[in-house]
């Protein structure tokens, strides 16, 4: 019976020593943090995060404002073209008997929403210098 409660204590005073370690370890971190928030606004600085943010936001933008150029000036006189009042999105080739179809001008629309978003952030990309690597 005594070699149980042995085991037991050192059981104990294990699971003590580790909680003390644990708290310790937070103390330390936790002081690490608070000297840390310079660091993190002087990482925010050097590496230009607001740069990249406003960059999302306005590239976000760009690309609904593309996509509603593509939807309501290219399209509906391509799909005068193709003699439907959906423009390029309503094309679709029926699949047999069944009643499926597949929507080949969705894709098409889609893959010339995307051509054109490329074509419009390299233009800018080029116009802006962005291209140039600094030395």
């Amino acid at each position: 019976m005594a070699e149980k409660a042995k085991k037991t204590t050192k059981v104990e005073d294990k699971k003590a020593e580790e909680k003390k370690q644990a708290k310790d370890y937070a103390k330390a971190g936790l002081g690490k943090l608070k000297s840390g928030g310079s660091g993190f606004m002087q990482f925010i600085r050097e590496q230009n995060i607001v740069g990249l943010a406003v960059g999302l936001v306005l590239g976000t933008h760009a690309g609904a404002l593309v996509n509603s150029l593509i939807n309501n000036v290219f399209m509906p006189p391509l799909g005068l073209l193709l003699g439907s009042k959906e423009g390029l999105v309503g094309w679709t080739i029926p699949l047999g008997d069944t009643g499926a179809e597949m929507a080949l001008g969705a894709f098409l629309n889609d893959l010339i929403n995307f051509i054109i978003l490329a074509l419009v952030i390299y233009i800018v990309i080029k116009a802006l210098k962005l291209d140039v690597k600094k030395k």
